[in-house]
């Protein structure tokens, strides 16, 4: 056996400071050596207590030899092996020069590659339990052939793994972003390769605005304010439904803010993006007059069994309730789930 008590030290240190287990390091090691040396017939054997390796190939012994890395005649074996006879095997020991030698090269790889995953594996566990949450970034800079953006993720000590892609469709339709602009994202996704961590964010996401909302108002943070439901077209307007347990809260103005000071504050870092705040009802006839706003509503009838419901809307009200280019009728339709045809007074009948 060939010893390397330093190899071993080593390995201890790497438990202790990087929380890669020994058992794991050896094993990887073992696996290594053996694939080293390319002989399916060899075997590592490893000695914790005395700290040391043991590499030899195992040879069936044969009358006549057809394959030379894995076989041997009786006389050939008998020097290794007194005992040996036909059908046996034996071990030959490769040389502890030629051992130290493969050993020395193929640990200090596995360990460099140990390293290299234990902190990959770390940065990813650590951006992962940031999944779905809404960080700050910098505007890095512009890929001007795929039109995605990289961003570097303030305030985070990660050098290179600090930055994340924001793609071209996750971006807001219309909006510029400069290198060096300060903007708010929502980390869709993390992933790991074998090279590094990557991250994916996201403009366009609905989970920004929620996150947005939980940020700036207090209420919602608390839970005596929810969020049910958003409706976004990025970049042009979102509709979005809460509700409060309470009825001493209005859970709309809550969101508003101070002289709308709360909603002001999200249309801004979302670049002027249209919010309107609607109260949520468990009646869905409510909950569609609600969701036309800033449209009146004279009535709405539900379609039993189907959820499609016909609205009526004094005249002059009609293009408002419909929205431009229909945007309007659209995202409340898609806030509330329901199929909404919208009729003026004059042709209610």
């Amino acid at each position: 056996m060939a010893t390397n008590s330093a190899l071993f030290e080593a390995l201890e240190a790497l438990e202790k400071e990087k929380n890669i287990p020994k058992a794991y390091m050896l094993e990887k090691i073992k696996t290594a050596l053996t694939t080293a040396v390319k002989r399916e017939n060899a075997v590592v054997e490893i000695d914790e207590v005395k700290k040391a390796f043991r590499m030899y190939y195992l040879m069936n012994v044969v009358e006549e030899v057809e394959d030379p890395e894995t076989e041997l005649t009786l006389d050939q074996a008998k020097l290794y092996s007194k005992k040996a006879s036909v059908g046996d095997s034996v071990q030959i020991e490769v040389a502890t020069k030629d051992f130290n030698r493969i050993t020395a090269s193929t640990a200090k790889q596995v360990i460099i590659q140990a390293i290299r995953e234990s902190e990959r594996g770390n940065i990813y566990n650590e951006l992962s339990s940031k999944a779905h949450e809404i960080l700050s970034a910098i505007v890095s800079r512009v890929d001007a052939q795929t039109g995605n953006i990289i961003v570097e993720l303030a305030g985070r000590d990660l050098e290179e793994d600090s930055e994340a892609v924001l793609p071209k469709s996750e971006q807001i339709a219309g909006e510029v972003l400069r290198e060096g602009d300060r903007i708010r994202v929502y980390l869709v996704e993390v992933r790991k390769n074998t090279r590094n961590v990557s991250m994916v964010v996201s403009r366009t996401h609905p989970g920004l605005v929620k996150r947005l909302f939980e940020l700036e108002v207090p209420e919602i943070h608390d839970g005596v304010v929810e969020i049910k439901n958003i409706a976004r077209e990025p970049g042009s307007r979102t509709k979005i439904s809460v509700w409060s347990p309470s009825p001493e809260i209005d859970p709309v103005g809550a969101c508003v803010g101070p002289k709308g000071s709360r909603v002001e504050n999200i249309v801004d870092a979302l670049g002027g993006e249209k919010i309107d705040i609607v109260r949520y009802s468990d009646e869905p006839t409510e909950y569609v007059k609600a969701a036309l706003s800033p449209s009146d509503v004279i009535s709405v009838s539900m379609v039993p069994q189907e959820k499609t419901c016909r609205v009526i809307v004094p005249d002059d009200q009609l293009s408002l309730a419909i929205g431009k280019a229909g945007q309007n009728a659209r995202l409340a339709a898609k806030l509330t789930g329901m199929k909404i045809d919208i009729k003026p007074q004059s042709n209610a009948l």
